[in-house]
């Protein structure tokens, strides 16, 4: 089973990374708000958000999913990405999302992330998604809020605290 390499939203595109997506993904994680909630904490310099779009289109290549580049349909603008992760040794499959911070609160993260709900249950056949999600990242919780997650634990990722936020298929199937 593997996810479209592409689905569109009433607003978005969600679809693979490109290299001329490399600059605006650069900007984006090179900024100190958009990243302190990410890994470490800290900015991502250029040769990391390389890697990391290396490393995405090569989860796509041995997994058949990853995080997509979101792309506002309007004017083709790159505002971050969202989509699946499980590397080897992650704790359970994963939907993260990441967005610049001029594209924070109007309403993006939250339809990409339902848009990759349907992907997961749908397409992947998964029978639970969890976010991890920095306890001190309110906004992330209300997206996962929305999207029908609830706060599951707390535990220590990558050296930091987490919140496990979830949902399970039937529980998605019950709000759709």
């Amino acid at each position: 089973m593997s996810a479209p390499k592409a689905l569109s939203t009433d607003r978005l595109l969600l679809r693979q990374f490109r290299l001329e997506d490399f600059e605006a993904y650069a900007a984006i994680m090179g900024d100190e708000e958009v990243s302190r909630y990410l890994g470490d904490g800290k900015p991502r310099p250029r040769g990391i958000a390389w890697r990391e779009i290396a490393t995405t289109l090569g989860h796509w290549e041995l997994l058949g999913f990853g995080h997509y580049a979101v792309e506002r349909q309007s004017d083709g603008v790159l505002l971050g990405k969202v989509g699946f992760l499980m590397p080897e040794s992650w704790p359970e499959f994963e939907l993260g999302w990441v967005l610049g911070r001029g594209y924070w609160g109007l309403g993006y993260a939250t339809e990409a992330a339902r848009a990759c709900l349907g992907v997961a249950f749908d397409s992947l056949q998964r029978e639970r998604v969890a976010s991890f999600i920095r306890p001190d990242n309110e906004p992330s919780k209300r997206v996962a809020a929305r999207i029908g997650e609830t706060h599951e634990s707390a535990a220590e990722l990558l050296g930091g605290p987490i919140e496990t936020w979830g949902i399970t298929r039937r529980a998605w199937e019950e709000q759709r």
